[in-house]
Formats: C-alpha cells, sequence, structure tokens
C-alpha cells in the first residue's frame, strides 16, 4: 500500500524528532534518534522503506484534529459496523511543562485505539526498516513485547494485543468494541549501550503530552491580532520543529519530498538555515515567545563561533555541526518516483551573503535583551557587518541556493544593506565612530546600486539579479526590512507586476518557470501590501492562503497553483513563519488605522506587528 499524499499527513513532534502519520493510520516517518539520523519508518519515500499502520479491515472514512492546543492527533475511523478513535502522540519528558518540553524526549510513541461504537475490525501492521529502509529488523517475541534490532537502532513495541512475527514485521487483526481500548508503546535506543527502549503506559504519555503541550500554549497567550487560531497553530508547529536540546529550529521534518513530482530538485531540509533565522526570530517574538527567541539566537551565536575569512556559514545540524555532506540514497524510488533521494545539504558550502543581514536582524530586533553586550555576541555582529562591507560586491549562491552559477542577486544585496543599517544602528555598541561612519558609507553604496542595477525600468518592476529581466518574488523583502517603504512608487509597481505576473489565487511562484507556490513569498506579498496600505487587498490574499493549510493547519514548502496538492518538505517551518508574520503585519495595519481614525498619533504597540513600535 503506498503512502498517503504529503497533505494527508499529520504532524507529530517530541523535540528530537517527528512523526508523520496519514489519515489511513500509518505512519510512513520517523527518525527517531533525532530530526536528521536515519529512519526507521520510511514509507513517505518508497513503500519498502518501513511502516507501521492500524486501521480498519474494510472500508472507512476518516476523520481527524488534534487535541486542543496539542500536537496530540485523534483520528476516528467509521465503518458499516461502528466507529473507532486511534490517538496518536510522541512522549515528552515525564512532567515535563512549559519551556521545558523537548528537552529530554525519552523517544516514544504511543499509539491508543478506542472503540466508540459498534465493532471495527482492525488491523495492525508493524514494519520496521532501519537505515532509511536498508536494514530489515530482527524481530523477537518475548511475553508479548517485540524487540526489532538493526545496525545501529533498536525498537522495542509493547501492545494490548498479541502480535504474530514474520521475518520482515509483526502483525495483527483485533476487533475493537465500543468502550474497550488497545494501548501500543513504541520505544527506541541505540543498539548498543546499557539504556533500554523505553516502553511507558501509552495512556500516561497521551496525558503528559497533552498536559506538556498546553502548559506550553498557555506561556503564548498574549497574541491577540489577526487570525489568532492560525497564529498559534503555526507558532506551535514552529515549536514542534524546534530541537530541544540547542532551541535550533529545522527548516523541515522530511528530506527529498519533490518541488515538482517526479522532479530531481528533492532536497534535504532537517537541518537549520541561517536564513530563517531573522523572520523566525520576528515570528517567535510575534507570537509571543520570547523565550524561544532568546535560546534561539544563543544558538546561532554559538554555532557560527568565531568568524574568519572563510565564507560565513549559512547552514548546520540541530547540534551545530557545518558539515552536512550530500549523498543519494540510490535504493528509495523516492515519493512519487520522484529521484534522487538525498541525505545532507550541500548547500553548505555555499556563500549567501544574505544571511549577514538575517543576523544583524534578528540582533536590532533582539536588542533590549542583548544590553549589555557580551564580548562574543559583539565580535560575531561586528565581523558580520565588516563581512558586509567587504562581501557585499561579490556574486553569491542567493537566497534560493542556486547550484548553477553564482550572480549578483538584488536580495542578497538588500540583506548586505540590513546588515549595515542594523550595525549603524546599533553604533557605539558595536563599534567605535570610524567603524560606524565606515558601515554608513557602504551601506549607501549598497543602496545606490539596488536602486540602479536591481531596478528594470521596461518591467516596472525590481529584478532578482542586477542588469537582469527576470522577476523574482525575494524582492517583496525590500519593504518588509526596510530597505524602502512599501507605498514606493518603485515597490508598488514591483508588488503589482509581480502579484500579475507570478500570483495564481494568492499563491506566489518565485520566478517564470518555478512549478508551484512558494508558500512564505506569498505571505510576503500580504506584508507588502498591509505596509502600502492595501489591508483589504492583502486580507483578501491571506484569507486565499489561509485555506491552502491540510486539515490539520499545516503547511508544506510549495503548493500546486493549479491542483492545490502541497509540494516540497513537509511540514516546513518557513510557510508557518511566513502566516505568522503576515497576520503581524495585518494586525498592525488595523492598528494603524484605528489609532488615524481616532487622532492617537502614538506610534503602534509592540507585539501587534513586526518592526511596529518600539521594542
Amino acid at each position: 500500500m503506498q503512502s498517503g499524499r504529503i497533505s494527508e499527513h499529520g504532524f507529530l513532534a517530541d523535540g528530537s524528532s517527528a512523526v508523520l502519520v496519514d489519515r489511513a493510520g500509518s505512519v510512513n516517518w520517523w527518525c527517531p534518534a533525532r530530526f536528521d539520523a536515519p529512519s526507521a519508518f520510511g514509507r513517505l519515500l518508497d513503500d519498502r522503506a518501513g511502516h507501521w499502520s492500524i486501521q480498519p479491515e474494510g472500508g472507512y472514512t476518516s476523520e481527524r484534529s488534534y487535541l486542543d492546543d496539542t500536537l496530540v492527533l485523534r483520528t476516528v475511523f467509521t465503518t458499516t459496523t461502528g466507529a473507532v478513535a486511534v490517538t496518536d502522540a510522541l512522549a515528552l519528558e515525564p512532567g515535563a511543562r512549559g519551556h521545558d518540553i523537548g528537552r529530554r524526549s525519552p523517544r516514544v510513541l504511543a499509539r491508543v485505539v478506542e472503540g466508540l461504537a459498534g465493532e471495527v475490525p482492525m488491523l495492525v501492521d508493524y514494519q520496521p526498516r532501519f537505515e532509511y529502509g536498508r536494514v530489515s529488523a530482527y524481530l523477537t517475541n518475548s511475553d508479548g513485547v517485540i524487540d526489532a534490532a538493526g545496525g545501529g537502532c533498536r525498537l522495542r513495541l509493547r501492545a494490548d494485543v498479541a502480535l504474530d512475527c514474520g521475518e520482515d514485521g509483526a502483525t495483527a487483526r483485533v476487533t475493537v468494541r465500543a468502550g474497550e481500548t488497545y494501548r501500543f508503546t513504541l520505544g527506541h535506543a541505540p543498539a548498543y549501550g546499557d539504556a533500554q527502549p523505553a516502553t511507558p503506559d501509552a495512556d500516561q504519555v497521551v496525558a503528559d503530552a497533552v498536559a506538556g503541550w498546553r502548559s506550553w500554549a498557555a506561556l503564548h497567550d498574549d497574541y491577540q491580532g489577526c487570525y489568532r487560531d492560525a497564529v498559534r497553530r503555526s507558532a506551535m508547529v514552529v515549536q514542534g520543529m524546534t530541537y530541544g536540546p540547542s532551541g535550533a529550529v529545522v527548516a523541515a521534518a522530511t528530506t527529498s519530498l519533490p518541488e515538482q513530482l517526479g522532479g530531481d530538485r528533492n532536497y534535504d531540509y532537517r537541518f537549520v538555515w541561517v536564513r530563517d533565522f531573522s523572520l523566525t526570530l520576528q515570528a517567535l517574538w510575534l507570537a509571543a515567545c520570547p523565550d524561544e527567541a532568546n535560546r534561539q539566537f544563543s544558538w546561532v551565536g554559538r554555532a557560527m563561533g568565531r568568524i574568519g575569512d572563510e565564507p560565513v556559514p549559512i547552514m548546520y545540524g540541530v547540534d551545530g555541526g557545518r558539515d552536512l555532506t550530500e549523498h543519494t540514497l540510490g535504493h528509495l524510488s523516492g515519493y512519487d518516483n520522484s529521484r534522487p533521494v538525498l541525505v545532507g545539504n550541500d548547500a553548505w558550502r555555499q556563500r549567501q551573503t544574505d544571511v549577514l543581514g538575517e543576523v544583524l536582524d534578528a540582533a536590532w530586533l533582539m536588542r533590549y535583551y542583548l544590553d549589555p553586550m557580551s564580548p562574543d555576541v559583539r565580535h560575531l555582529l561586528r565581523a558580520l557587518a565588516d563581512r558586509a562591507v567587504s562581501d557585499w560586491r561579490r556574486p553569491d549562491a542567493g537566497m534560493w541556493e542556486a547550484r548553477d552559477a553564482e550572480r549578483h542577486y538584488v536580495s542578497s544585496k538588500v540583506q548586505c544593506w540590513t546588515a549595515l543599517d542594523r550595525a549603524v544602528r546599533f553604533g557605539s555598541r558595536l563599534g567605535d565612530p570610524a567603524d560606524v561612519a565606515r558601515w554608513a558609507a557602504a551601506r549607501d553604496e549598497v543602496r545606490a546600486a539596488v536602486l540602479t542595477r536591481g531596478w528594470n525600468e521596461r518591467l516596472g518592476a525590481f529584478t532578482g539579479a542586477f542588469d537582469s529581466d527576470q522577476l523574482d518574488a525575494s524582492v517583496l523583502l525590500m519593504p518588509l526590512v526596510d530597505f524602502l517603504p512599501a507605498d514606493d512608487p518603485r515597490m508598488r509597481s514591483t508588488m503589482d507586476v509581480v502579484e500579475r505576473r507570478l500570483s495564481r489565487d494568492g499563491l506566489l511562484r518565485r520566478w517564470d518557470d518555478d512549478p508551484a507556490g512558494f508558500v512564505i513569498c506569498s505571505f510576503w506579498l500580504v506584508g507588502c501590501l498591509a505596509k502600502a496600505g492595501e489591508r483589504d487587498r492583502a486580507g483578501r490574499v491571506f484569507e486565499q492562503l489561509a485555506a491552502r493549510v491540510n486539515d490539520l493547519g499545516l503547511y508544506a514548502e510549495q503548493i500546486d497553483q493549479a491542483t492545490g496538492e502541497h509540494l516540497g518538505n513537509f511540514p516546513q517551518a518557513f510557510s508557518h513563519i511566513g502566516l505568522i508574520n503576515a497576520a503581524g503585519h495585518l494586525t498592525a495595519a488595523d492598528e494603524r488605522a484605528r489609532r488615524a481614525t481616532e487622532g492617537d498619533r502614538q506610534p503602534v504597540p509592540a507585539g501587534t506587528g513586526p518592526r511596529e513600535g518600539a521594542r
């Protein structure tokens, strides 16, 4: 049986790893050691790469939802003979609450099956495959506990039903009647060492996960702006993508889900991009998560270390590792036969000068928390500002990580301007008068170059690279980082051209031949329109985008403009970050309108929108 489509999956998280389970009750993705470790269930990428399904034997319909304010998933299966609920949860450390959740997770997946009405014959099919499906496990059954071992991994499954072990896995058939409950607990541990896989009581795992997630949500309840429920759900997804021990947010939970079905742009996104850093911090700040924002900034400072002469690293493993060398898993057929399947990402070798601006912009956002500024943070920010002075004239791979050639990408130049602008704003906290003067002079040079060589008079728009006639939605960042006001005539024209040429029903492609709409670019358009005073138009685009989530409120990286199919890795933190920040821009626009009507000239209060008000 083939795994479900990308958008048919739900997302579970424990601060170390993620589970994707489809609406048919099949766990199709889990890398139990941590986000970027080898999978034990990988059917998302190949039917032979392992899964664990619990589903009715015959025909059924299914409906599902998260338990309120959690990442605990409940799926209700209805058949002609009855109804059954399956509740799935990744365990949090017992008793962990609030900001402590996800830091010491036990790596346990619990599944609880409850009979709701009538009786339903259920099938359990447990097929672990280690090392991305390369290794079939040895299974042993002792007193109803099934151990699976292979390679460097061990799994232990404790169940309330008797499972029959075969060479490839274990199966069971059980008729679930109204009022009956069957529990399954699956624990992971390394193959070698004294630690045994934990198999705690499944009911307790679910209860503790519910309490843990709700305690976290209760600490992040201050946001009262537009689309509050969507913002809260997206903030929880971003938290679920956070590697608890370090506080770093991975770009996505998966590898090699394609940007185009059958295509070869299938990259591993289970890492942490500096490119996403500033926008992530804005989203966490807006969604009332300042503690997580502080952890994020502390993490990037440690991961980057002392900046030398080599290109500034643009991405890291969840533990701060830099070498993410890419290789192909040739034995896997790929999602919908989309090859290659890749582990690692060679973008780590690239020069992307936009990262200079992302870090300094994040520092400016967090400036009150950086006072007094520690010597290591001061050194890092000074070094990045100095690199912007020297590197802004150099071509780079750009924020979309082009692998063919380096170019003078406009968005990279704009973010070099951002780095220099924020360094100048820091002033004496960061450098002496000569430093500030040097940064200011370079900032003005960058601005002049962008306005001259980035503008295409014939198109009436800023383009993707200097002296180019190719549109690129990344230029929508210009007003979002305050490079140009959104109501500047050139920016207004650019927004109109980009929307007319690249957008369909609110979905914005990055460039003309981009195969699908790129979700965060679409939300950037919302922010630009809101800042330009076009609140109603911005709201319409947001509503179109908000309707594109799956039934659990989750986004992939891209969405096909014609079919609405989700594409790319899933769930995508960047997409959810885009939603949060766009909602903030709409909230700020509403606040500006209200104050104008009431004659109130005070700044928009902090917390109502990114970059608005005194922070």
